[in-house]
């Protein structure tokens, strides 16, 4: 099997793309060049069959090997308990943004399982490693910007350890989602924050690139940024 997956990622490289992808992603050097909805598509069809299998002997050598065994877990139809036992086992593979970010993105089951994933990625946002941090954190922000979890999840970011760079930067995007959901709540929390000065001024700017945002409140969100001491 893996070896027909891997000969179908193959297939599809293409060179131009996997110099943009590569030049995005500058803490790897594995990238091979297929576009994500070709993976996608892929993933969809390993789930349907035996994806355990997959799962369980998939190799990792190349980045978008490792993306589409993320994309398998999102797709796989299973109980949580399961679901969740294969999400651990995949989190210590993230070693770059981008399949922190789709892999986050793509566990939908978490809607219907809000309590149980948030108890489930707790400890994440209070690992010192920084790509299971980012991945608690994108976590929040894809499924937890939201009533009644927002107090609890801006107070989580104002703890968060926040010395790597793809940390700040993932804290800073969760603090911008919560101010286009949530402004006030928000607003009140940034008045108050305890986040170090980069993540703070890259909150700002997320929240004034929004189209969600008018312009008089992007005036009022650029006059708060913190001034470099």
């Amino acid at each position: 099997m893996e070896k027909t997956i891997r000969e179908q990622i193959l297939s599809y490289v293409d060179t131009d793309f996997q110099k943009f992808t590569a030049a995005l992603l500058p803490t790897i050097d594995n990238v091979l060049g297929v576009r994500l909805p070709v993976l996608r598509k892929l993933a969809q069809g390993i789930a349907k069959g035996d994806w355990r299998l997959y799962l369980e002997t998939a190799e990792s050598e190349y980045f978008e090997e490792v993306m589409l065994q993320g994309m398998v877990i999102g797709y796989v139809k299973t109980d949580i308990e399961e679901a969740l036992s294969y999400v651990a086992k995949f989190v210590p593979r993230i070693d770059n943004w981008s399949v922190c970010d789709s892999f986050c993105a793509g566990l939908k089951f978490t809607k219907n399982h809000k309590e149980r994933v948030w108890e489930f990625i707790q400890p994440y946002l209070f690992s010192k490693k920084e790509y299971e941090i980012r991945f608690g954190v994108v976590m929040l922000l894809n499924f937890y910007t939201e009533e009644p979890y927002i107090n609890q999840v801006l107070e989580l970011l104002d703890q968060t350890h926040r010395e790597d760079y793809y940390v700040q930067m993932a804290v800073a995007w969760a603090i911008s989602i919560c101010y286009i959901k949530l402004p006030d709540i928000t607003m009140h929390y940034l008045e108050n924050s305890t986040l170090d000065d980069f993540t703070f001024n890259k909150a700002l700017q997320k929240i004034t690139e929004s189209y969600r945002v008018d312009q008089a409140t992007k005036t009022i969100i650029r006059n708060m940024k913190r001034k470099r001491k």
